[in-house]
């Protein structure tokens, strides 16, 4: 396996920018994802560390070596897509041990290479089943199998569950981040998924209009997101956002919030005064009758072991996530009390977060 390094990648076509100068690196057998919307930038840029779309600028290191402008078929990168691409007149221990037969490999050599990618994957019992019959989780192995046994120096997979029901996707994750711990594979993932995003990967990267706007483990992603779209994006329900107009001095540790106070995190930067927005997890309300912020409760959606109230303030429809045994009445008066210690601040201009001492080591793109 293999670090893969971008540096100052750029994709255009005509005057649309698909890429805008991403930068990063993707450790030795680390499970990396590319997350985001459609449109994002995401699919284009594993493409070209492919090698099936050259770059306008930039670079791309596989192992230390510059493969910016190679052919995609000498990379020794596999591809897996989301339409599993399979020959349905072959059987599954044919459509695995393809890749080697057109390399001219001897036939002993290929079918116990098929015969160990079949046990790592747990088809060995499939092996001389027509592709047409299998189920959409055992066609998605086979696909992966195909890819896995020439043994390449990285897996690219873009968007691989997309063509799986609610069902299967969540089973074929915790699979693929197995085979990825038994096998140490670097993988490279592409998905506008958080959920997959959030229990597979390593490490993730998050792009919105062809920028990464934050690299990070995913635990510092949603704890300290370093943009509002990255806070709007990861979260279900996604972080509040409160606007306010106030100045901001390194060292304050309240903000002056319309006609109160609220306390937050240590600030480490000076901003002058300008439109400001409070951020806020769903997780980190409480109702309290002394609260600063007040509303009438519009809705509660049940899940079980907790529940989403929104409430409707003078800032807009707030989102708490209680207990479900709290008590709850539509068009109840009710109190939001906040965490302070887990609040982020935001310049609303640029969508950029304020340093504050809980910032941690989020990094930006």
């Amino acid at each position: 396996m293999a670090q893969i390094r971008v540096e100052s990648l750029r994709k255009s076509f005509d005057q649309f920018a698909a890429v805008q100068g991403s930068n990063f690196t993707i450790d030795d057998g680390a499970f990396f994802a590319m997350l985001g919307p459609s449109g994002c930038g995401k699919t284009t840029t594993l493409r070209m560390i492919a090698g099936l779309e050259l770059p306008t600028e930039g670079k791309i290191l596989l192992d230390n070596e510059d493969v910016t402008f190679q052919r995609a078929s000498a990379r020794d990168i596999a591809f897996v897509f989301q339409l599993f691409a399979l020959y349905p007149h072959m059987n599954v221990a044919e459509n695995i041990g393809f890749p080697l037969k057109c390399q001219g490999m001897a036939r002993r050599d290929i079918y116990q290479r098929v015969q160990e990618t079949a046990k790592l994957l747990r088809i060995e019992h499939l092996l001389s089943n027509k592709t047409s019959k299998l189920s959409g989780g055992d066609r998605q192995r086979v696909a992966l199998g195909r890819a896995m046994v020439r043994r390449p120096k990285a897996f690219l997979m873009d968007e691989p569950l997309g063509a799986l029901d609610a069902e299967f996707r969540h089973l074929m994750c915790s699979e693929l981040r197995d085979l990825h711990d038994r096998i140490g594979a670097t993988t490279v993932y592409v998905t506008h998924d958080q959920l997959e995003a959030m229990s597979m990967a390593d490490r993730i990267a998050v792009m919105n209009e062809g920028r990464v706007e934050q690299i990070g483990l995913p635990q510092e992603i949603y704890d300290r997101p370093a943009s509002m779209f990255v806070a709007d994006f990861i979260g279900s329900p996604p972080m509040n956002f409160l606007r306010f107009e106030a100045g901001l001095r390194s060292g304050d540790r309240t903000i002056s919030f319309h006609d109160t106070s609220i306390a937050v995190p240590e600030i480490r930067e000076d901003r002058a005064s300008a439109g400001m927005a409070l951020g806020v997890r769903p997780e980190h309300i409480r109702f309290a009758d002394a609260a600063p912020v007040r509303g009438e409760v519009f809705g509660a959606e049940y899940l079980g072991t907790t529940q989403i109230v929104t409430v409707d303030t003078a800032h807009g429809r707030i989102a708490a996530r209680l207990p479900s045994s709290a008590p709850v009445r539509i068009g109840e008066r009710v109190g939001l009390e906040f965490r302070s210690e887990r609040l982020a601040l935001f310049d609303v201009a640029s969508g950029l977060a304020i340093r504050t001492a809980n910032e941690g080591s989020a990094n930006h793109g």
